[in-house]
């Protein structure tokens, strides 16, 4: 099976993701997508996350290095975390620790809001309600609907194709009364992203893993990063294969997933297998 999914330019790796790193060629990926462990105590099979956050932290200082190595000059690194209604300053944190000091690794670019549920009242007044909405039991917190995808760069200054992951104007008007439009019915889609969960019916068999972000996620950063299929994506957490799954969407020129969990990581080449075998059945009439 393996064999099968591998190539020279795609990769789907067993391991920590700081040696792998370590024997990659600097300025090797044009853009990062990832989700590293929050270290909020949630249950993942071989990692602990639950370490003092000042150890969590400098460990995230460390990876986050070999990401700034092996990224290009005008690479995207699009860092996606999410917090605990009771531990809300945590993503703060470790973007102060990536970002702030006397040696930052980055600079924050753009900070984009992953919305997974949402309610909209309507011009008529009506309310529609969207998304994945998670209940807690609280009287203290409301219910968390959103994480962060911090852009991270080296300069702050990355060009990005902001209108690849555009929306069509609701007013056609302005169209023609913005000039920067150049006749295109397209407009930025700004800073927050509605990306909803796909709808399961059994975490175990289907999400088995405790923390993950959809495929769109993924493939909305790659459009903004502008590069298209020329893109050379990496995944130093690759989890059950979110973004490998994207990459092989969109056809990208290289990706490399990263692992230390194995049972995660032989789900996320079942995922790849299961995309393969469907489109295929799709090209030849199979459904």
């Amino acid at each position: 099976m393996l064999a099968r999914l591998m190539s020279d330019e795609f990769r789907l790796i067993h391991g920590d993701c700081l040696e792998v790193m370590r024997g990659m060629d600097g300025a090797s990926v044009d853009a990062v997508v990832t989700s590293p462990p929050y270290n909020l105590g949630i249950r993942y099979r071989t990692f602990k996350d639950t370490s003092k956050r000042v150890d969590f932290l400098g460990w995230c200082r460390e990876w986050a290095s070999e990401v700034r190595r092996v990224l290009a000059d005008d690479g995207s690194f699009f860092l996606n975390v999410g917090a605990a209604p009771a531990n809300p300053l945590m993503p703060h944190q470790l973007l102060l620790a990536l970002c702030d000091g006397d040696a930052p690794l980055f600079v924050l670019q753009n900070t984009f809001h992953w919305i997974k549920s949402i309610s909209v009242e309507t011009r008529d007044g009506g309310l529609v309600s969207a998304g994945h909405f998670k209940p807690i039991n609280s009287k203290r917190y409301v219910n968390d609907c959103h994480e962060y995808v911090f852009h991270l760069t080296k300069t702050g200054a990355v060009e990005l194709d902001r209108r690849a992951a555009g929306v069509p104007y609701v007013y056609k008007c302005n169209i023609s009364r913005w000039g920067h439009t150049g006749g295109e019915d397209l407009r930025c889609r700004g800073n927050n992203w509605f990306i909803p969960y796909d709808t399961i019916q059994r975490r175990d068999k289907e999400r088995p893993h405790p923390a993950t972000f959809p495929v769109a996620l993924v493939e909305q950063c790659v459009r903004i990063h502008g590069l298209g299929g020329e893109t050379r994506l990496m995944d130093p957490f690759l989890g059950i294969g979110s973004s490998a799954l994207a990459a092989r969407r969109m056809e990208v020129k290289a990706f490399t997933g990263i692992e230390l969990d194995e049972h995660y990581l032989e789900v996320a080449r079942e995922r790849l297998a299961d995309a393969r075998e469907k489109a295929a059945g799709d090209l030849f009439g199979g459904g």
